[in-house]
């Protein structure tokens, strides 16, 4: 063979092994069973159907239209760049759910990988479990009794008198939106300044309107305020934490505190202390999740006891009669919070029909075989909370209030997950449960209410909203 010869033998053999690699790789791909589905649009997938759904204030419809497309509660898709697997009906939530580090773990959106950064709700496996841990003797009864119920109850009375009482109409989405975020930055950072919180709540609102949008860091897209928004956010948090950090050196400032305190004492289990930047993501994300989802879900609340006035009176009676057994100015105790079972009811009822958080994602960390389709490892996972919830072969009369579904044992498992399941519950449920029996005990008391516009539009923003904010007019009630 001549020198001239010798190249070309060298490259062609490589590309011909690779071109043959190529088509067995290609016809394997062929065999395999994935399931039915389409991935829309170059880049964008089919997102801008599911962004529409949610603007419509119809979550699942974007899911119930393919399902019923492909007469399969399983389908692929393409949302927000990745490939997404949606996983229908009861069985599908408790795949997920229950396979939590074995075949799936948590993943999110790259919009809320880069707004929440680094923290509890984006980390996964061991260094979730550690994270989860040392905010535990935060969210423990123990703590609700000792450091919460009297603090929510004072910052609730302050709040009635400084923005509903004296009024013949309120907004109500902004105001309660506004009590949530004082409980949360009291509770978390023991900030009481107003004007500080509310200068941190109108940067929260643009943030939050970006988490689950279209990745475009582009001048006037939701995605680019909300950046701009996390970046102000991040620093004012960072010079509380500097701050807590000096205060506690000259022990002006105790370690049980406040979680801010607790997170910049107490180091992790393996003995490593959290870092400067850790400690403001995670106080950012419990500073959002301690408040949006319940402010969405005590408006709806107002709204529908508008609606239902036998279930208002219900609930009122409830109330009158925890009020009536304390001594004046007598607070709230955890036996208290455990007597309001009609409450709850129809609070989880509220969240059964409209969920605070229209679905979560998961990533497949294995190749996984489901109901006989193959779902490669890497692939992500999508599951939607009202596909269950307003399932008619699930919940009859699905689209109707009716609290007593929540009786004796309640839903049947993996059926209604406003909350999330699994090991990745979660971590705030409680709390939110506290914060909203809390701030229903008073209003309910003072006022009843009629809505200004009845058949206000609800859209996912990415949470519930009403379009108008919810304008009431409200009734004192008689001493």
């Amino acid at each position: 063979m001549s020198t001239m010869e010798s190249p070309a033998y060298v490259f062609t053999v490589p590309i011909l092994v690779m071109i043959i690699l190529l088509l067995v790789r290609k016809n394997k791909t062929k065999t395999l069973n994935h399931p039915p589905g389409s991935y829309g649009w170059p880049f964008l997938g089919e997102t801008l159907d599911f962004l529409k759904a949610n603007k419509e204030g119809k979550p699942e419809k974007f899911v119930k239209e393919r399902i019923e497309k492909y007469k399969s509660k399983i389908f692929k898709t393409s949302l927000m760049g990745e490939t997404m697997v949606v996983l229908g009906g009861t069985s599908g939530n408790k795949f997920l759910f229950s396979n939590e580090n074995k075949q799936v773990t948590i993943w999110w959106p790259v919009t809320v990988r880069k707004l929440l950064g680094p923290g509890l709700v984006t980390s996964a496996g061991e260094e979730a479990k550690i994270m989860r841990k040392m905010l535990s003797s935060f969210i423990s009864p123990d703590a609700f009794s000792r450091l919460y119920i009297k603090a929510m109850e004072v910052v609730g009375h302050h709040h009635f008198e400084n923005y509903w009482q004296g009024k013949e109409k309120v907004k109500v989405f902004p105001l309660v939106k506004l009590y949530t975020f004082k409980v949360a930055c009291q509770l978390f950072m023991s900030i009481e300044d107003n004007n500080e919180i509310e200068r941190l709540s109108a940067e929260f609102n643009i943030f939050l309107k970006g988490l689950i949008s279209i990745p475009l860091n582009l001048p006037g897209t939701a995605f680019y305020k909300a950046l701009r928004g996390t970046t102000a956010i991040r620093k004012e948090l960072l010079q509380f934490v500097r701050k807590r950090k000096e205060a506690l050196e000259h022990k002006t400032s105790s370690p049980s505190q406040d979680i801010l305190s607790h997170l910049l004492s107490c180091p992790d289990e393996n003995g490593k202390f959290m870092s400067e930047l850790l400690i403001v993501n995670n106080i950012l994300l419990l500073l959002f999740a301690g408040h949006d989802t319940s402010s969405v879900t005590l408006t709806l609340l107002i709204k529908r006891l508008a609606e239902h006035p036998q279930v208002y009176q219900n609930v009122l009676k409830e109330h009158i009669e925890i009020a009536s057994a304390k001594k004046d100015g007598e607070f709230l105790s955890w036996d208290d919070i455990q007597k309001m079972k009609c409450s709850w009811n129809v609070i989880s009822e509220v969240m059964r029909l409209t969920p605070p958080i229209m679905g979560a994602y998961r990533e497949a960390i294995v190749d996984i075989n489901y109901e006989g389709y193959h779902i490669p490892k890497g692939w992500k996972f999508y599951w939607n909370t009202a596909l269950t919830s307003l399932d008619p072969e699930i919940f009859p009369n699905a689209t109707i209030l009716e609290p007593s579904r929540f009786e004796g044992a309640g839903p049947t498992p993996y059926t209604y997950i406003p909350f999330g399941g699994g090991p990745r519950m979660c971590i705030g449920k409680e709390f939110a449960r506290l914060e909203m029996l809390v701030f229903l005990h008073i209003l309910i008391r003072k006022f009843s209410w009629k809505l200004c516009v009845p058949n206000e539009r609800i859209i996912y923003d990415p949470m519930p909203t009403p379009v108008e904010g919810l304008p009431v007019s409200l009734q004192p009630h008689s001493s």
